[in-house]
């Protein structure tokens, strides 16, 4: 197709399709490579493939502005415990700290880049440059709402604002068969109490959804009581003052399980990434596209976090969502519908066009 292909310092795979002028505006469309350990095939990667999938419907013809395709090489956050490390690339938000983020064994990120072959000291040159006028992101729902609709397409509108946190309870590790109930300082079975109580939090407060993903406990053995037990937490919620003062309910009802079961109690933060708004005009945009590809619009609320909420920090950004049968990601059986697929590309197309016939878009470049 012509495109300039390179990887840049942060393992993102990018490439550009020009512009019928040298010295046009920059559109970016993408989404990430990387996924959960026993994936699907589509979260991520089908965003992708789309963006390719458009440059090739082009069959050569050009517009006013350049598209840069991108898969970015870290969004899930498994490894290091640090969502979007490509995407942040990308705005300047890969610093020191970050770099020496270390993963279970010990490597930290800067090490893991250099035994990949690349040169961490060139993270610099990722970052996007003053020119880029959009951003724009095709991605599965991951989630039951547009089947239930009956819709192939939807506009996103806004990304729901996530908390990531560790939390562990600390109390006596001892003899499972000599240690009578009301002696023990188990933190095993305070982590339980606690796990219970999130998710008590999670059902009395509309749109809050709260998770507790990954439990640990030391030593771990069958027959000896937990002296420690570390969990994961992860809070979402469109409002951020919402999502606050759930985050305030979980840690305050943690230090009175600890209290009551006569553990300690302490807790770290992760994340904290505000709640996004998409675009108006480029979601607008979107929707005008859908419409044209036959598919009634609709716009929602995104409870997963992507790409576009840190793109959206210097860059006007949208996003499009296709169905996801069943409902069903992170997990092998996750799926789309082809008629699904060709519509999203429909209406990418029908995108590429409006965009090109707008002037004003051409001049909204970047906030950095």
């Amino acid at each position: 197709m012509g495109v300039r292909i390179h990887i840049d310092a942060v393992g993102n795979f990018r490439f550009v399709y020009s512009a019928a002028d040298a010295d046009s505006p920059r559109l970016f469309i993408g989404s990430h490579l990387d996924t959960v350990p026993n994936a699907g095939a589509y979260d991520g990667t089908l965003g992708v493939l789309l963006a390719v999938a458009l440059l090739q419907a082009l069959h050569g013809r050009h517009f006013p502005y350049a598209i840069e395709v991108i898969g970015f090489s870290e969004e899930e956050g498994v490894r290091f415990s640090v969502p979007f490390i490509g995407s942040r690339a990308l705005i300047g938000r890969v610093d020191d700290t970050l770099l020496n983020t270390k993963d279970a064994l010990g490597i930290s990120v800067r090490e893991a880049i250099e035994h990949f072959g690349l040169n961490p000291r060139g993270i610099a040159q990722a970052r996007i440059s003053s020119d880029a006028c959009g951003y724009l992101e095709f991605h599965i729902e991951q989630g039951p709402v547009l089947e239930n609709l009956n819709l192939p397409l939807a506009v996103v509108e806004a990304i729901a604002g996530q908390s990531r946190m560790e939390f562990t309870f600390t109390g006596r590790a001892n003899h499972a068969g000599t240690t009578p109930m009301n002696l023990r300082h188990d933190a095993m079975a305070a982590a339980a109490e606690w796990i219970t109580a999130v998710e008590r939090i999670a059902k009395e407060t509309p749109g809050l959804v709260a998770t507790v993903g990954s439990v640990q406990t030391m030593p771990g053995a069958v027959n000896v009581i937990a002296g420690e037990a570390r969990l994961s937490l992860d809070v979402r919620h469109p409002d951020d003052k919402v999502r606050a003062k759930a985050v305030e309910q979980i840690i305050h009802l943690g230090q009175e399980i600890a209290r009551l079961r006569g553990l300690s109690i302490r807790w770290s933060e992760q994340m904290s990434q505000p709640a996004v708004a998409m675009d108006p005009f480029l979601s607008s945009q979107f929707e005008q596209a859908i419409g044209k590809a036959g598919c009634r619009p609709h716009r929602m609320v995104s409870g997963a976090g992507h790409d576009a909420m840190i793109m959206a920090e210097q860059v006007p950004s949208a996003m499009i969502f296709l169905r996801t049968p069943g409902g069903i990601s992170h997990d092998p059986a996750e799926s789309v519908l082809v008629d699904d697929v060709a519509k999203a590309i429909e209406a990418g197309l029908y995108l590429l066009d409006q965009l090109a016939l707008t002037p004003i878009f051409q001049k909204r470049t970047c906030r950095a």
